[in-house]
């Protein structure tokens, strides 16, 4: 063993900064810098030196100011940043789809700020969607929500037509073709037959009332706006001529605003299609009479005029527009055969029929079912 030939204190002691009791280099006068980070994975150390006053993390004590790796995160955590960032990532995706989707199905279903008004559907029978403007859709559409009355009298038997507007039974039909009547028979389009009893029926109008006893379950008519209609429109005519129950006729509107004047009461011979002869349904135009005597109690109103053929027993029928809505009630025709005073067997249409508008009729529904008489 040998000894250090070096006196005591020759040199100072200084901690110790690595192996042994004098370790070399003494340690810095100041504390040494901490470590930067640069990135994942990676730690610099400024200078010389330790970060803990004991020695520069190379062996020996040397710090060397070489890049040191950096305490490495937990896998666990690392891959719990990607996850919570995708998560965020997939509910904006979804809150944007989601909002996109739910305008989208509010538009579908009417279900969005821009749904539809249901409020604007019209009850009542329309004709189908690939039907509409033909005259077969029309008939097709309507037929079932026209009836034939029979209306017995003092005077005799006669033949109507009328149009159902409730589904219980109640239809509008001509005051003249119930006027007077003992008893009311209805048949509908199936042949079914109802007893009617009167409601109400305004003679200045030569409109009523009547309500089927036991009906249910009816088919109805739309009732539209006469008000619209112009000269030259198609119109479909729906009644029972002469008995023929469901008979359908077409033509144009071919004048507006006509002034009609009518017979209030069976005393003016207004049977339609009666079966002991008489006058058929007269009525006075521009200051003569046709069809017969109006007699001396009767009523002027503004009519549409259409070519569509009327015949005696169409009156208190439809005029339906291309669309089947009921824009006039039909009430009265022109006959050159009958207008000399012969019989209502040489009667027939000339092209020259009336209705009564149906603004009209809607405008005195309520005075009707109030069960009013005039």
């Amino acid at each position: 063993m040998t000894e250090s030939q070096r006196p005591s204190g020759e040199y100072p002691m200084y901690p110790s900064y690595g192996n042994g009791d004098a370790a070399y280099p003494p340690p810095p006068a100041h504390q040494p810098a901490q470590p930067i980070s640069t990135g994942p994975g990676t730690t610099v150390w400024p200078g010389n030196g330790g970060a803990d006053g004991h020695g520069g993390g190379g062996y020996g004590g040397f710090g060397q100011g070489l890049p040191q790796p950096a305490p490495q995160p937990s896998r666990h955590g690392r891959r719990a940043k990607r996850p919570v960032a995708l998560l965020a990532a997939v509910a904006i995706a979804a809150a944007v789809v989601g909002g996109v989707t739910a305008t989208a199905v509010g538009q579908f279903t009417g279900t969005g700020s821009s749904g539809t008004d249901s409020s604007s559907v019209v009850s009542g029978t329309t004709v189908s969607q690939s039907s509409t403007g033909t005259v077969a859709g029309v008939a097709k559409a309507v037929s079932p929500t026209i009836v034939e009355i029979g209306a017995t009298s003092t005077a005799g038997e006669s033949t109507g037509s009328g149009v159902i507007i409730t589904s219980d039974g109640e239809i509008v039909t001509n005051n003249h073709v119930i006027a007077g009547a003992s008893s009311i028979k209805v048949t509908l389009s199936t042949g079914r037959t109802y007893t009617a009893k009167v409601v109400g029926t305004d003679a200045d109008k030569d409109l009523a009332l009547i309500e089927l006893e036991g009906a249910s379950g009816l088919k109805t008519a739309t009732l539209g706006d006469s008000s619209g209609i112009k000269v030259g429109d198609q119109v479909v005519a729906i009644g029972s001529p002469e008995g023929l129950t469901g008979t359908v006729t077409s033509g144009i509107v071919s004048a507006l605003n006509r002034d009609v004047t009518v017979a209030k009461d069976s005393e003016g011979g207004q049977g339609q299609g009666q079966q002991g002869g008489g006058s058929d349904w007269p009525f006075e135009f521009g200051g003569q009479q046709f069809n017969g005597d109006t007699g001396n109690s009767t009523t002027t109103y503004k009519a549409i005029q259409t070519d569509a053929s009327l015949n005696p027993g169409n009156s208190g029928g439809a005029l339906i527009n291309m669309n089947g809505e009921t824009i006039g009630i039909n009430s009265a025709m022109y006959s050159a055969s009958s207008s000399g005073g012969s019989s209502s067997s040489g009667a027939g249409s000339v092209g020259l029929g009336f209705a009564i508008p149906v603004n009209t009729l809607k405008a005195d529904l309520d005075t009707l079912r109030a069960g009013n008489s005039s």
